[in-house]
């Protein structure tokens, strides 16, 4: 197992040529930081710094191409750390214009910092160097990201996960509200999903306003909602004033 990681490290190294540009790319929100160098990780230029919109990303591919041309170099490979979702602008931006984009674990960055200056705190401008130097050593990855309908299909999933989790959220909100203030209530609907149960804790959800409503609103307020008229007494035979008169408020 080692030797296969040491021999992919080995290939990742080889990557890196005399006339490779490498690009360590800081992302943030809105502001990215980029810094290049040479395969022997000598910097080359200015640092670049960028908007996080095509403007900046045009204004990144123009720089990086200046030092191609400056230095005699036929080739690009750009590091970036994905934190978040902000990178991805930036990799399929450059993808569409054939530069290799690479990854860089954010745990080897972080581990990394303290070479330049004995110093592991925050720094974009630091950050972005570090993250070239790793390129140039070969600790990178290449992105695995889905295409075309397997992308469409992961955003889906991820929606449905996420509103999976707001309804779980909102179901244990329903919960706590019965609990504290009408724990009797599932005495009466086993099932407070249901399509009656709902309609009652959005026009009657106290103890009092049943109390208060009687039995023939409470009623009608359902078949006004759809529920059929046979409904109260096929399924919520339990259901009667006696029960709801001796609740709490």
């Amino acid at each position: 197992m080692k030797h296969n990681q040491s021999s992919k490290q080995n290939q990742r190294i080889l990557r890196i040529s005399e006339t490779t540009l490498v690009i360590g790319t800081d992302i943030a929100k809105r502001n990215h930081v980029a810094r290049a160098f040479n395969y022997r990780g000598i910097e080359l230029g200015k640092r670049c710094l960028f908007t996080n919109d095509e403007n900046g990303l045009n204004k990144l591919l123009t720089w990086a191409r200046s030092l191609l041309e400056e230095h005699g170099l036929n080739d690009i490979i750009m590091g970036v750390e994905p934190t978040g979702h902000y990178w991805f602008s930036l990799y399929h931006f450059m993808k569409c214009r054939e530069v290799e984009v690479v990854l860089i674990n954010p745990h080897h960055v972080n581990k990394s910092k303290e070479l330049d200056d004995n110093s592991p705190t925050k720094n974009d401008i630091k950050d972005a160097k570090v993250i070239g130097k790793l390129v140039i050593d070969g600790r990178y990855t290449k992105p695995q990201l889905p295409e075309g309908i397997y992308a469409d299909l992961r955003v889906y999933m991820n929606q449905r996960d996420r509103l999976n989790k707001d309804l779980n959220r909102a179901k244990a909100r329903i919960h706590n509200w019965l609990d504290r203030f009408f724990p009797e209530y599932t005495q009466v609907f086993k099932d407070w999903e249901g399509k009656a149960s709902l309609i009652t804790l959005e026009h009657f959800p106290l103890p009092h306003e049943v109390v208060q409503a009687g039995e023939t609103t409470i009623v009608a307020t359902w078949k006004r909602n759809g529920v059929k008229a046979g409904f109260k007494l096929t399924h919520f035979a339990g259901l009667n004033l006696t029960h709801f008169d001796e609740l709490r408020v």
